[in-house]
């Protein structure tokens, strides 16, 4: 299998952890690519030009983090990432991360082609409320929650939003005021596979 990515992605880390969390690492190649440069590798695979994208063993190709890592699910051995005893919850928490995840990648794309403006903009605005809430409904409900033996898509997810707001877009400041939230990510982020997909 072959998986197109590049290093600052929060969207390629996703795909990449849960690569290592069911112990496929050895069975796929990276693919490091810029999307934003009309990568021709990337566009033949997968012509909107997003990553990641994998293409498997029989050449297709899968583009969406949380579809990939779907699709890695079933291949993979150790736990589930979407274990179906608490997959309502786990994909709860999933849609929680992407929401966080699109929030913060859409204010940096913003802010690359329309400049500081775009901050101020109604939509500027919106994702601005957006992220701030769900911090918030995250430090709500991320203490009731046992750390589970293995870290679900869910985890993953929401884990890697806060890493990318941490990255990126440092004024947010999330774990100001956010002690369960910012114990919780401490935890989750210790595994061998958060470590070795830090950005870069």
């Amino acid at each position: 299998m072959e998986l197109y990515l590049n290093a600052t992605s929060p969207y390629a880390r996703v795909a990449r952890i849960v690569l290592l969390e069911k112990g496929l690492a050895d069975t796929v190649t990276l693919r490091w690519c810029d999307p934003w440069a009309d990568d021709d590798g990337l566009l033949a695979v997968n012509p909107v030009g997003r990553i990641p994208a994998l293409v498997t063993d029989d050449g297709t190709t899968l583009s969406e983090s949380l579809l990939i890592a779907h699709y890695l699910d079933t291949l993979g051995g150790g736990e589930p990432v979407l274990p179906a005893a608490r997959l309502g919850q786990t994909l709860h928490l999933a849609g929680l991360g992407q929401g966080l995840t699109d929030a913060a990648f859409t204010t940096i794309i913003a802010r690359k082609h329309q400049g500081a403006e775009a901050d101020a903009s109604v939509l500027g605005q919106r994702r601005w409320r957006a992220i701030q809430r769900t911090l918030d409904r995250l430090e709500r409900e991320v203490d009731a929650r046992p750390i589970p033996a293995a870290v679900t898509l869910g985890e993953i997810t929401v884990a890697v939003a806060l890493d990318y707001l941490t990255f990126r877009l440092p004024e947010v400041d999330w774990p100001k005021e956010r002690p369960q939230l910012t114990a919780w990510h401490a935890r989750i982020t210790e595994g061998e596979s958060f470590r070795q997909t830090r950005f870069a």
